[in-house]
């Protein structure tokens, strides 16, 4: 299969694509992969370090305004149209993946235009303006929350779940130890992760809770985000934080260590929801409320709603909000074993496979 991916921004947008790409060499070592990005997203680190070719074109949002800088957005999402028609043209592709952002707006609207095979998949609950907008002209339209449905006037839906799903459905039976992070592996762990970056009102409440924390029977693994790490550690001088506390910047190794975990306190980003419900891990959820349409919110309510997650908003967050939550889950196994097998039913451990059956549906249709 040649496959054109196209998506941008942000890793929430990009690492579905690699998981998808990654499982399709599996099934077919001779598909060819062209990805499509922004010549100023994420895509242009972690593209080309997954080893995946990388063209890129300058894009822009549109402000809500009426503004000279949305003439520029229009004018620039033409020269992008005019750029991917180009690309198709010189690399052929079978189909078409558009997973969000601008710059799939314009190769995907110029994909169904040529009359190639085109299918989008839509991470989040609510789903994006790209897509809304691309849905009235592709073949497909796969979904990773079934109350993505109702908002797209389309026939063709499939819920297939976040490919990142499958990928870390593959690390179930890791053998990560705690130990080597001077932990033990046989009392329970929670990980408390507020993104790459970190979360300023996360790492906040956590550190007015770590002198509870402190005297817990059960772990701590707490990743302030590497740019915060520095902050965390000065507002912790003075507290004594014990040695079931581990604080650190970023957690590396997450697909092995996730499935070792009791309980995930993280934001709700698709990515997020899609690794939790493939390994069935009791999350308390902790939405971004900087995020378009508070997509966040409504993800974490669809687990919330099905007693897969508990949920604490930013506005009721703090160290005393946060510790009684923890401790709920933490000092309750057979709660915990509740929320996990609940999780695991909205889990799509197969997603990347039955994203690939969507793509070679589109392909079929257009050659009969």
């Amino acid at each position: 299969m040649k496959l054109m991916v196209s998506g941008g921004g942000t890793g929430g947008h990009i690492y579905p694509a690699l998981a998808l790409i990654e499982r399709l060499k599996q099934v077919d070592p001779t598909t060819e992969v062209l990805y499509v990005g922004t010549t100023r997203g994420l895509e242009n680190k972690i593209v080309p370090a997954a080893g995946i070719k990388l063209e890129t074109m300058p894009m822009q949002g549109f402000q809500r305004k009426i503004s000279l800088y949305n003439f520029k957005t229009v004018y620039l999402f033409l020269k992008a149209v005019s750029h991917a028609k180009k690309l198709i043209r010189d690399f052929q592709p079978d189909v078409i993946l558009g997973t969000g952002g601008y710059v799939s707006g314009a190769v995907l609207y110029a994909a169904a235009k040529m009359g190639i095979p085109t299918v989008i998949h839509e991470q989040n609950s609510v789903v994006g303006i790209t897509n809304k907008f691309l849905s009235r002209y592709v073949d497909e339209i796969a979904i990773a929350f079934e109350a993505a449905r109702t908002q797209f006037k389309h026939q063709r839906i499939t819920l297939t779940g976040n490919p990142r799903a499958q990928q870390v459905a593959a690390n179930r039976d890791s053998d990560y130890s705690w130990t080597e992070m001077g932990l033990s592996d046989d009392r329970p762990t929670m990980m408390i992760f507020g993104g790459s970056q970190g979360a300023p009102k996360i790492n906040k409440s956590v550190v007015q809770a770590i002198p509870e924390f402190s005297k817990r029977d059960y772990q701590v693994v707490f990743a302030t985000g590497q740019k915060r790490y520095q902050d965390v550690a000065k507002q912790l001088a003075g507290i004594k934080v014990g040695d079931n506390v581990k604080v650190v910047p970023y957690i590396d190794q997450m697909p092995h260590k996730l499935p070792k975990v009791a309980v995930l306190v993280s934001r709700a980003g698709a990515t997020t929801i899609a690794e939790v419900t493939a390994l069935g891990v009791p999350t308390i959820m902790i939405p971004s409320p900087y995020v378009t349409a508070n997509h966040q919110f409504k993800n974490a309510q669809a687990l919330v709603k099905k007693k897969a997650a508990l949920m604490i908003t930013e506005d009721q967050l703090d160290g005393r909000s946060l510790l009684v939550q923890a401790d709920r889950l933490m000092n309750n196994e057979e709660l915990r074993q509740q929320m996990a097998e609940a999780s695991r039913k909205l889990g799509h451990p197969q997603a990347s496979d039955e994203l690939i059956a969507v793509l070679k549906k589109a392909i079929a249709d257009h050659q009969h």
